[in-house]
């Protein structure tokens, strides 16, 4: 790269945030020139590194952290905001190269915002694509904006895709660690406490993921992710649990050829492929030494410990409200769990009650006409998961 990638960071402060800017600060001086840096309310590493990185802009979702924000970066020169306008307006700056890796349906709108200016989207945020997948990609179609995954599995697929034409493939193949509990019987899972689900065996990862892991929601999720942005259907999308997370992804093509994307498990390897792209760049990651590995193992997910593959595959044939409501329902869910109101197997039991009483009321369209309609649907998921979650708390007493 002759001149510097401009680049923005929205959820800089989280694992996959640190990780971007732990390669640009690897990376050769002047590759790279930072022009926005989001957080959602940690104003105080938000603001160390602005400063460090020389952000232009710097913001913070949550109005109640302006004032330290704008404190910390006091006499700085990088310009700052608070609340969801500032998010924003941080999106929408103008930087080739964007990583959209806020947490949860909050980072759609931003996504949106980088989209609108025809940058390259690194894409983190799973629930862009889960909430309106149609209406992303086609809004980057028509502003000719790149979309590059960034989840280990989806960009080891984009990575594999470069071996064959499109119209070869017979299917994807997402692989999962399987999570805290892969060997745990249903009995002991029931009484799984936070501390268990966010002890993940392989990834480091935050709170939220770490707990769609433990229950393999994550994947459900990563299935609706992959047939929207590879334009496959669920017929074409498989999963098998790989508990040394070696093999992230692979594509199948009608010669029965598959190509695996392999390496250690570190979230910087898929964020170079996509910070370089479409160059590569040199990253700490350790090498795999497949002799020091000396086996990979594979096997099916247990539908009845791991009912959320087949939640969010029911979702996905349902159509965009359903895959929308099932993420708004699960992020409540999650919260919950992590708060101690729910046990581990609640998650699942709400969404699937949200889901069902959300498809009874017939508010859950096959199609989006609009963005407004997903925001729709997602307060109405809501409101019905914390409903369901309200009803098993009483039943526990």
């Amino acid at each position: 790269m002759s001149a510097p990638r401009r680049i923005s960071i929205l959820g800089a402060t989280g694992s996959v945030g640190l990780a971007t800017l732990d390669l640009v600060s690897r990376a050769p001086e002047g590759a790279y020139r930072i022009i926005a840096l989001t957080a959602n309310r940690n104003a105080a590493d938000l603001a160390k590194l602005a400063r460090r990185h020389g952000a232009q802009f710097a913001a913070v979702a949550d109005p109640a952290a302006g004032a330290a924000l704008e404190e910390a970066l006091s006499g700085s020169g990088v310009r700052c905001g608070a609340g969801p306008e500032a998010i924003i307006e941080a999106a929408a700056m103008d930087a080739g190269w964007v990583m959209a890796a806020i947490v949860g349906a909050a980072g759609l709108r931003p996504a949106m915002a980088a989209i609108e200016t025809g940058a390259v989207i690194a894409l983190a945020n799973k629930e862009c694509l889960v909430c309106a997948g149609d209406l992303f990609m086609q809004a980057a179609g028509r502003r000719g904006a790149a979309v590059l995954p960034v989840d280990s599995e989806h960009n080891a697929v984009f990575q594999a895709l470069n071996a064959g034409q499109k119209g070869h493939v017979r299917r994807i193949v997402l692989t999962a660690s399987g999570g805290p509990f892969l060997n745990w019987p249903l009995e002991r899972m029931r009484l799984a406490r936070v501390e268990d689900a966010l002890a993940h065996p392989v990834w480091s990862m935050g709170d939220k993921i770490s707990i769609d892991s433990a229950t393999m929601m994550n994947k459900g999720l990563e299935v609706i992710e992959a047939c929207r942005l590879f334009d496959l259907s669920p017929a074409q999308v498989d999963v098998v649990v790989h508990p040394q997370s070696i093999i992230h992804g692979m594509v199948e093509y009608q010669d029965g050829s598959l190509i695996a994307q392999m390496g250690s498990p570190d979230m910087r390897i898929p964020i170079a492929a996509a910070l370089a792209w479409p160059e590569r760049m040199p990253t700490p990651a350790a090498r795999l030494d497949l002799a020091a590995v000396g086996r990979l193992d594979f096997m099916a997910p247990d539908p009845e410990r791991f009912p959320a593959l087949d939640l969010a595959r029911a979702a996905l044939e349902a159509g965009e409200g359903a895959t929308a409501a099932l993420n708004a329902a699960n992020e409540v869910a999650v919260e919950a769990f992590l708060n101690e109101r729910i046990g581990l197997l609640d998650i699942c039991a709400a969404v699937a009650d949200a889901l069902e009483t959300a498809e009874a009321e017939e508010t859950l369209p096959k199609r989006f006409s609009g963005f407004d309609q997903v925001f729709d649907v997602d307060a109405r998921a809501r409101r019905l998961a914390m409903a369901a979650i309200a009803r098993r708390e009483s039943q526990r007493g």
